[in-house]
């Protein structure tokens, strides 16, 4: 007999216990969340018999497992800490306060570059460069709503994109059409005319930014040059083989034969690494094969979850579903995720370089302007393109091919319960 607590199973309770250790205990985030994975996993073994960690992650019969995103999620991370040290070290950042608008203006602007930047990169290297960036030209001193906004701006850029964001290269593999998630763009526009402007006049008002840059300062092409290969390579093994990370390191590789490769950064991000690679094992551990009925406000709903949940299990059981409109869950999926630190990779990615964003009190306090942009950008993507729902593609497994037997009346009231 499987535990629940009303009509919420044990492992929702757990999961939803160690987000909110996450929450307090800010500093400790990793431990936390190895905590609430080894809690899950032993309620595994003692209640589900045929559970087995070893399939669950490597696959088997018909199920390829999650060894891919994990693998992903970690050489990325680790990948494009190198890639922004680079990219600091190729002075670049210290040369563009000669070209990004003085004032106001030119904070607006800066989180606009990282938006499109990441329309064709992955989100965690736009977020990474924008924080390097911003480390630059406000002479250390980023506002934390500001940091939000640049989170923000690289989920928002991903969204309409299926080379930009992990979700939506999801749908593109699964067999969703890349104009069927164009429209996600108005959603994204939406949200930046809140966030951006916010979070401008916030860090603004907090540091401006230098006006020129310091003279005498000579580019390193060198590591310019590491840093579009590894872009590059991230975009083609993206495309090519739905693994990005190999690209990345790969890059990485053969920037070691003419520039020092600086792996001390190892050491500021294998805590953020571990904690999301946990946090991601953790939630597609949960027994949620099935949601609630598509429609509007169910994707709607799922963007405030994706805020604590990651995206990526919601993205691949909406996908089994079917029945959604991919643009409007490309939005809300992609961009909800902003709303919390650890709601995304490269909310996580970029709390390596500021660690104060990890305060969830403090990034909710400051960075409230992305969740009012979330409910802006709904509102604007419903007006303009409205649901456009797509048939299902794909079967729900029956009970014997899936690993957890729920009925689906449990089922939902779980999923229902954990949502709200």
């Amino acid at each position: 007999m499987i535990p629940h607590i009303g009509p919420i199973r044990l492992e929702f309770v757990i999961f939803a216990l160690t987000l909110v250790g996450v929450a307090l205990f800010h500093t400790k985030t990793m431990y936390v969340a190895l905590s609430g994975l080894l809690s899950v996993l032993i309620f595994k073994w003692l209640f589900i018999p045929d559970f087995s960690l070893f399939a669950h992650i490597v696959g088997g019969h018909g199920h390829e497992g999650e060894w891919r995103t994990l693998v992903n999620i970690t050489g990325l991370l680790f990948g494009f800490a190198i890639l922004a040290k680079h990219f600091e070290e190729s002075k670049v950042p210290e040369l563009l306060p000669n070209y990004i608008p003085d004032g106001y203006w030119g904070a607006v602007a800066l989180l606009f570059f990282v938006m499109v930047v990441s329309s064709f990169l992955d989100n965690i290297a736009a977020a990474m460069i924008g924080g390097t960036i911003a480390l630059a030209v406000f002479q250390g001193r980023v506002h934390i709503g500001y940091l939000a906004a640049i989170i923000a701006a690289s989920n928002a850029g991903g969204a309409p994109s299926v080379v930009g964001d992990t979700t939506t290269t999801l749908m593109w593999i699964d067999g969703v059409s890349p104009v069927d998630v164009l429209h996600a763009f108005w959603g994204s526009a939406g949200a930046f005319l809140v966030f951006g402007f916010i979070g401008a006049y916030q860090q603004h008002r907090y540091q401006p930014i230098q006006s020129d840059a310091a003279p005498g300062i000579r580019l390193d092409l060198g590591r310019l040059l590491i840093v579009v290969l590894i872009l590059a390579l991230a975009i083609v093994t993206n495309w090519a083989m739905d693994f990005p990370a190999i690209g990345v390191w790969v890059a990485i590789l053969i920037g070691t034969a003419f520039r020092k490769t600086p792996w001390s950064e190892f050491r500021k991000s294998w805590q953020g690494t571990v904690f999301l690679v946990s946090l991601v094992l953790c939630a597609s551990l949960m027994p949620v094969e099935l949601l609630p009925t598509a429609c509007w406000m169910t994707t709607c709903g799922l963007g405030f979850v994706s805020a604590v949940f990651d995206n990526i299990p919601l993205t691949k059981l909406c996908l089994l579903q079917g029945g959604y409109d991919w643009g409007m869950l490309a939005y809300t999926v992609g961009f909800g995720g902003s709303m919390i630190w650890f709601g995304s990779s490269a909310g996580v990615a970029l709390s390596n370089q500021f660690p104060e964003i990890r305060s969830v009190p403090q990034y909710l306090k400051h960075g409230w302007h992305v969740t009012v942009a979330f409910i802006v950008g709904f509102a604007v993507l419903m007006a303009v393109a409205g649901w456009q729902p797509h048939p299902p593609h794909k079967s729900i497994p029956t009970a014997k091919a899936t690993s957890f037997q729920m009925d689906k009346a449990s089922m939902a009231k779980s999923v229902s319960s954990a949502s709200m």
